[in-house]
């Protein structure tokens, strides 16, 4: 995912709208829907693109172009039966990609069945924390250390397969620390320098932000 993706944001409460203003604020490409006028007319001022429509409706959702959507985050965890039926609706008309807020394990478990590729608990993860991840491609997570520092976690990328950390140098070509090397279960902080990185690992790695984009 990335900045470079399009994703559309069904519903505009706090949670979703959050989610939508961030993407906006950082350059994405972002269509933010709701079914209420008042709630949409709202969020204009915030997110550029903003629809109001009924996102169970497959004939809505074309109509938005849906089918052009890479990511839709679906927020409404409150309203299960509309959550489950537009992530049904977006997985059908080609969505690559259908995050979906719940509110309840079982709901998770339910919004994964019916064709959800992430669940997300809004106590656990916020919305701007959330658009953060997404625009952030090629990492898996990212955890903020302070304004400037952030954690994140990161595949091997092809071209560093078979080299060791002691070749790559990667302090001083990208000025962050690996603090971390996951591989299958085991996740080993006390590295070895001199082992060959494998497809199968992730880094765990601590940078300034303004660092991160050139390890995408």
């Amino acid at each position: 995912m990335g900045i470079n993706q399009t994703y559309a944001v069904f519903g505009l409460g706090r949670y979703g709208r959050s989610v939508a203003k961030e993407l906006a604020e950082n350059g994405a490409e972002v269509v933010a829907v709701d079914n209420r006028e008042a709630v949409v007319n709202a969020a204009i001022s915030e997110i550029p693109y903003c629809k109001c429509a009924d996102v169970t409706d497959p004939e809505a959702l074309r109509q938005i172009g849906i089918a052009n959507i890479d990511v839709v985050i679906v927020t409404m965890a409150n309203h299960l039966e509309a959550s489950v039926m537009a992530t049904m609706l977006c997985k059908e008309l080609g969505v690559k990609t259908v995050i979906a807020k719940c509110a309840t394990e079982i709901n998770c478990k339910i919004l994964t069945k019916v064709g959800a590729d992430r669940v997300v608990f809004p106590e656990s993860e916020s919305g701007i924390h959330l658009a953060k991840n997404l625009l952030s491609s090629g990492f898996m997570d990212i955890i903020e250390l302070s304004q400037d520092v952030s954690m994140v976690e990161m595949e091997v990328k092809q071209q560093w397969i078979g080299k060791n950390l002691i070749e790559l140098n990667l302090r001083k070509k990208y000025s962050v620390n690996v603090v971390a090397i996951i591989q299958g279960k085991n996740v080993n902080t006390n590295i070895d320098p001199e082992m060959p990185l494998t497809q199968d690992m992730r880094l765990i790695v601590i940078a300034n932000r303004a660092k991160l984009n050139k390890l995408k």
